[in-house]
């Protein structure tokens, strides 16, 4: 298991648990967040508080993630993001694809 989920009114927080967003877990990433797409999320913070690292299979993965999420009319936030993963993500303009908030708070707000 590569997340703990909280959800409540059909919105997942899902927390990466690993502190490495790599090869070794983006497959299971990927499939948990297609179950809570599958399970009824309308909406999906990702937490990345603990990661320190994350790849390039890693970012495939979320990107998969998204693909099945949009035409079901799912969203996917990315929150609590660490400097160097965020400067990663807005250096190959993921920061366009994903909306990125500063915490779970934030990305509430938006939601509304």
């Amino acid at each position: 298991m590569i997340l703990k989920v909280n959800e409540i009114n059909h919105v997942a927080q899902a927390t990466i648990l690993p502190q490495e967003a790599s090869l070794a877990n983006a497959e299971m990433f990927k499939e948990e967040m297609i179950t809570l797409v599958a399970n009824g999320a309308r909406l999906i913070v990702v937490n990345f508080e603990n990661v320190n690292y994350i790849d390039s299979s890693f970012l495939g993965s979320l990107v998969v993630a998204l693909k099945y999420a949009m035409p079901r009319n799912v969203d996917i936030y990315l929150v609590s993001l660490k400097s160097d993963v965020k400067d990663l993500l807005t250096l190959i303009r993921m920061d366009k694809v994903f909306k990125i908030f500063k915490d779970f708070d934030e990305a509430m707000e938006a939601s509304q």
